[in-house]
């Protein structure tokens, strides 16, 4: 079994919510099962139906949360520099438009684009790792060649 790489906040993100998921969703739905069986006929009780298929998503994720955590190899960016590497907050200009990006790289599980947190096996990733600051980075994206200069590398 492979080991995910995983920053300690994004660890305890993870954390929090399956501690969520245990103490209070699940709690939650088993109450709303009680309730919706004592209205009746379980056949055309559409109360029942929705929190046993919610009760069947929680009890997934919580699954899925205890093997990723349970495989979680958490790495602490603030002891690291140098180069880009997991956990590194990278400042870029687009070369083409001089737009300036911040990206975090971070692993599977906690990548969120819209928050900056940038998975490490994303194309723009793979292209930074290893790079200096003013190092030119060639990207293949889906939406084409992109070119970014790396500007500020930081291990926060």
């Amino acid at each position: 079994m492979d080991k995910f790489p995983m920053t300690r906040a994004g660890h305890a993100a993870l954390e929090a919510e399956l501690k969520n998921l245990k103490t209070v969703e699940r709690p939650a739905v088993i109450s709303a099962i009680a309730e919706a069986r004592e209205l009746g006929d379980l056949k055309e009780n559409a109360e029942y139906h929705s929190a046993r298929e919610k009760q069947g998503f929680i009890e997934g994720r919580i699954q899925e949360l205890e093997a990723v955590l349970s495989r979680a190899d958490v790495i602490d960016p603030t002891k690291l520099s140098g180069a880009v590497k997991f956990g590194a907050t990278v400042t870029l200009v687009d070369e083409d438009t001089d737009e300036e990006k911040i990206w975090r790289i971070v692993g599977e599980y906690e990548a969120n684009i819209e928050k900056g947190m940038l998975n490490i096996n994303s194309p723009i990733a793979r292209a930074l790792i290893g790079k200096e600051e003013g190092d030119s980075v060639e990207v293949r994206t889906p939406g084409g060649e992109k070119s970014y200069e790396i500007l500020k590398i930081n291990f926060v």
